[in-house]
């Protein structure tokens, strides 16, 4: 695998010697056209798309870049995406070295992590055109409206960038973003989010706000990570690429940016500045509901002299978020086995839209463990909102949904092996009675012994390793 792009338009080069891009030449219409022609693509495992002659706007829009498990790969220059989660697991079991070929070897790992820090410059591409004042103008975006109960375009894909007021700490997160008119859009920060923290934190209530919209691909996906506060995004994509995200500073605000962005906004965001945003079709297959957000005032917008506007439809799965969640979920497994070591495997299924199943193989080496690992799940960052956690033993692949109902409808009593919990969910939940917050249910599908009140527990059907092998020496023979 070639190294990963070091800006979008090197992605766009590699999709297209790939034979991963299609160049779309006829008008299209942001507005509902391009979804259906994107969401046709997607669940027909097609190209990434670039649209050329997008109508109401001169910029071209690239959309399914991220659309299926081959092209994450190519992003982070891997053959598998848990490659990447092998490197990133090198870096989580640092231990103190105990001689000198360890010491070495972790001076080693230490300098790639300094490394990885972003480096300032003082030109970058991304300001070759800046629009102040009265030129600040989104409709020179072609943004999309989605789905026919939008009631205005949303930019999908940025890296929204705020700062700590008090700690400095730099926050990057992908938040979507309703265009309200020329200068002003809603920021959808829910209320587990970083960057709504940022903003409470305030002493005055007021942060400056940036966003980039155009980078390339790892750090697009690292804008999405659930990345820990203290962890910076813009490190963890310079490690993950093997260099520096290079920054520059904004021109209106006192905030850096990624020099690579195809375009930029800048401005601030007011706690007393609210509005009604939505609905929304989401990831959710459902329209979230209106409800107040705060709204970003732009100051400026800057960009290269022929930007390309990236975006990406979300709706019923799978969609091409799918992806970018399947690269979190291999990922980071290593640092969700440093929390909770007998976890084996899990999986985030698609249609459970990420946040709505969790299926966990376990190490059991005692009574309750399941419900134990249960319960740390739903301690795991973003994994607190997850509404359903089915464990399973170390055998069972969790990646395989037949396998895992066949031990669900096999090994449960539904009297013994639920357990019932509220707390945390997502705030795009509809079920749940109250908004953030409703009941759980976790799934003990493991195998019992007596300690857990069972009678004699059977042996599970297997053939023997030796008949195995000896079909498989003599398949040809067979005809079949």
């Amino acid at each position: 695998m070639a190294s990963p792009a070091a800006d979008l338009r090197a992605w766009i080069a590699l999709l297209e010697r790939e034979g991963e891009l299609r160049r779309v030449t006829a008008e299209v219409d942001p507005d509902l056209e391009i979804t259906e022609i994107v969401d046709r693509t997607v669940k027909a495992k097609g190209p990434a798309l670039l649209f050329e002659n997008v109508k109401g706007s001169r910029l071209p829009l690239l959309i399914n870049q991220f659309g299926t498990e081959r092209r994450m790969c190519l992003a982070f220059g891997v053959d598998t995406l848990d490659d990447v989660a092998s490197k990133l697991e090198s870096v989580l079991e640092l231990q103190p070295p105990q001689g000198l070929v360890d010491k070495v070897r972790k001076l080693g790992q230490l300098k790639s992590i300094a490394d990885s820090m972003p480096k300032t410059v003082s030109k970058a591409p991304c300001q070759e055109v800046v629009l102040t004042g009265d030129d600040v103008d989104l409709g020179v975006l072609p943004v999309q409206r989605c789905w026919p109960l939008d009631p205005a375009p949303f930019i999908t894909l940025p890296a929204v960038i705020t700062r700590d007021r008090e700690t400095g700490v730099r926050n990057v997160g992908m938040y979507r973003m309703q265009v309200i008119d020329r200068r002003s859009t809603f920021m959808h920060w829910q209320v587990h989010k970083d960057g709504r923290a940022d903003l409470l934190a305030a002493p005055d209530g007021r942060i400056p706000v940036a966003v980039a919209i155009g980078l390339d691909p790892v750090t697009a996906y690292s804008a999405s990570a659930p990345l820990p506060k203290h962890v910076g995004e813009l490190m963890l994509a310079g490690f993950l690429k093997g260099s520096p995200v290079q920054l520059v500073q904004c021109k209106t605000v006192d905030l850096q940016v990624p020099a690579n962005a195809e375009i930029v906004l800048e401005g601030w965001v007011d706690v007393a500045d609210q509005g009604i945003e939505g609905p929304f079709g989401d990831h959710t297959g459902f329209y979230t509901p209106p409800e107040e957000f705060p709204i970003f005032r732009l100051t400026a917008i800057t960009m290269r002299r022929d930007a390309i506007y990236p975006s990406i439809v979300v709706g019923k799965p799978p969609a091409e978020d799918e992806w970018l969640a399947k690269a979190t979920e291999r990922i980071f497994l290593p640092a969700i086995r440093m929390s909770v070591p007998e976890i084996v495997d899990y999986d985030l299924p698609t249609a459970g839209t990420f946040h709505n199943c969790v299926i966990v193989s376990i190490r059991k080496r005692f009574p309750g463990h399941a419900r134990k690992v249960m319960h740390a799940v739903w301690g795991l960052g973003l994994l607190s909102l997850s509404k359903a956690v089915v464990v399973v033993d170390e055998h069972v692949d969790v990646h395989d949904y037949e396998q895992v109902f066949f031990h669900v409808c096999a090994n449960v009593d539904p009297k013994r092996d639920l357990e019932l919990a509220e707390g945390p969910i997502d705030q795009l939940d509809h079920a749940s009675l109250l908004p953030s917050y409703g009941g759980k249910v976790g799934i003990d599908a493991t195998a019992k012994g007596p300690a857990e009140g069972t009678r004699a527990w059977p042996d599970e059907i297997e053939m023997s390793a030796d008949v195995k092998a000896l079909v498989d020496r003599r398949w040809a023979e067979y005809g079949i």
